[in-house]
């Protein structure tokens, strides 16, 4: 859960961080690639991605709020929150929890859903290979399942259950909560475009992951997703302004207007109607979509996402010759993403540590690296599938194997190749954070021991043990460690012990990608190996 201090904090960090010296970052690299090379061979190892996918899956069944399914894989967890929404005659029974707490947050759910489908959109071939595919539509089901149940009116959405302060006092299991599960909403007086908005966007991607396998339920999704878009723009202001509850901990720093121009990308995907791409450019200069440049994608902010789905329309060439010229502009933007990842502006890129970790910030820096990997990943299968080899950086051409090779150097460093050999994939590994700031993990299962934990017994009881945790949180992706690649394994060091949904669910898909292409890597090896040995 994101702390709203902090993110004042972060506010700041973002209009002040500026790159490195080329010569400082080319002197830093060529340190860390003279360490790397003296390194034991033992530390370098070929990571299982295939494992590691079907890890990322599981964390979400951990997360789950509700009256879990007979078929529930992580068996230290029980039914929780079943009277959520009775105190308001709305059944909102279900859903996420968002990280180590029990407040149900609307707009980082929806943009786990949004980037769960995503994955499944770009990458459904891969996780079926890897055996993953039922597991992923189960994941984006249990979300979609509660966002229906929360847009209860064409102009009213629930977006939240639980109050921060109170989750925040106790620690307990889901099974005991005690705290406040005071709901709130966003109507026509009380409007939230960004969480109505990441809503949409998230139901009419997932509408798409159903079109197939189940019609009736997707067109279900898509229309509410367009009616949850239409309440969006028609309505417009910050949902932080209505339900201040939120505000503290997932406030909308980014505004209302990237939510906009992103469910209007998804819907046209969704739907291929030309109205939705006419909002976008119409809208594209005023929106900041064709303005802004960013060097983070994250659960507030989503221009990055939108100009990479811009960009990939024009590459496609979908964009009727009317609107080449806007999209144009949105691609620029979105190369500006990617040089930025590459160390590859002029102006402004992402800071790496010594470990070459992507840095934005310290607080949860996991999910800029995760999402960035995404982003990455997918911008270099658009780059080859129109054929364009290389996109031009300030700082020289790169291609798509650079992107390629990037991702997949975030994605190690993140299961164990990093000055700390850690993985911060929990459960994945040899080694990986045992004290995760996680309350049902921290606790003894409910299964195990059904008496009653009170809301201060859980912090004299549990949340004080030097001990592991007695429940592995399998899947989740920890905050991580600083901007030195040091990590502190302590259960009160939320700011990097701590995991999101947000966290993991870009990483399904790159997981998938990656195991497919090591597969293919391996056949190619046994295929050529007779050959070299009969020669």
């Amino acid at each position: 859960m994101v702390i709203g201090s902090m993110k004042a904090e972060e506010r700041v960090e973002r209009s002040s961080r500026r790159s490195r010296s080329g010569i400082d970052l080319a002197c830093t690299f060529k340190l860390v690639a003279l360490l790397w090379a003296v390194l034991p061979m033992a530390a370098i190892e070929a990571f299982d991605y295939k494992d590691a996918l079907s890890k990322s899956l599981l964390y979400f069944e951990a997360q789950r709020s509700g009256r879990l399914p007979y078929n529930q894989r992580v068996a230290w967890r029980g039914h929780s929150g079943l009277t959520d929404g009775l105190q308001q005659g709305v059944d909102l029974v279900g859903g996420y929890y968002d990280a180590g707490d029990h407040v149900k947050f609307g707009l980082p759910m929806a943009f786990t859903i949004t980037m769960l489908s995503w994955s499944v959109i770009e990458y459904g071939d891969e996780i079926a290979a890897a055996g993953e595919y039922h597991h992923a539509l189960e994941a984006i089901k249990w979300g979609t399942d509660y966002f229906i149940k929360a847009h209860t009116h064409p102009y009213v959405l629930w977006v939240e259950v639980g109050d921060g302060d109170t989750d925040h006092y106790c620690w307990q299991r889901p099974e005991d909560m005690t705290t406040s599960r005071q709901a709130y909403k966003i109507d026509t007086e009380n409007p939230g475009s960004d969480v109505a908005g990441e809503t949409a966007a998230a139901m009419a991607a997932a509408s798409i992951v159903f079109q197939k396998s189940n019609p009736h339920y997707s067109h279900l999704l898509l229309h509410h997703a367009q009616q949850l878009f239409e309440f969006a723009d028609k309505y417009r202001g910050r949902y932080d302004s209505s339900v201040r509850e939120a505000k503290r901990y997932y406030p909308s720093w980014s505004g209302y207007e990237d939510e906009l121009l992103w469910a209007a990308l998804w819907l046209h995907r969704a739907t291929g109607k030309g109205a939705y791409l006419e909002y976008v450019v119409e809208n594209g200069h005023g929106f900041g979509g064709t303005g802004w440049e960013m060097a983070e994608f994250s659960w507030d902010v989503k221009y990055a996402g939108v100009q990479i789905l811009a960009a990939k329309l024009l590459m496609e060439g979908s964009v009727p010759e009317s609107q080449r010229q806007a999209a144009e502009r949105y691609r620029s933007k979105a190369e500006y993403y990617v040089c930025a990842c590459l160390n590859e502006n002029n102006d402004s890129n992402v800071h790496r540590t010594p470990g070459g970790m992507l840095f934005v910030r310290q607080w949860n820096n996991m999910q800029y690296v995760s999402s960035a990997a995404f982003l990455l990943s997918v911008y270099s299968d658009h780059l080859i599938k129109a054929a364009q080899r290389e996109l031009q950086c300030p700082g020289g051409a790169v291609g798509p194997q650079d992107l390629v090779a990037l991702a997949k150097s975030q994605v190690d460093y993140i299961l164990g190749a990093n000055p700390m050999r850690t993985s911060y994939l929990v459960g994945y590994g040899r080694k990986y954070p045992m004290k995760v700031h996680h309350r049902g993990s921290s606790i003894v299962s409910y299964k195990r021991s059904k008496g009653f934990i009170g809301c201060m017994q859980g912090y004299y009881d549990w949340y004080g043990r030097r001990g592991p945790n007695p429940n592995v949180v399998t899947g989740a992706l920890v905050g991580g460690p600083d901007s030195r690649d040091k990590f502190r394994d302590q259960r009160g060091n939320y700011m990097q012990t701590e995991a999101c949904t947000y966290n993991t669910a870009p990483l399904v898909g790159v997981f998938a990608k990656l195991h497919r292409s090591s597969d293919q890597q391996i056949q190619i090896q046994e295929m050529s190996t007779p050959a070299a040995s009969s020669s």
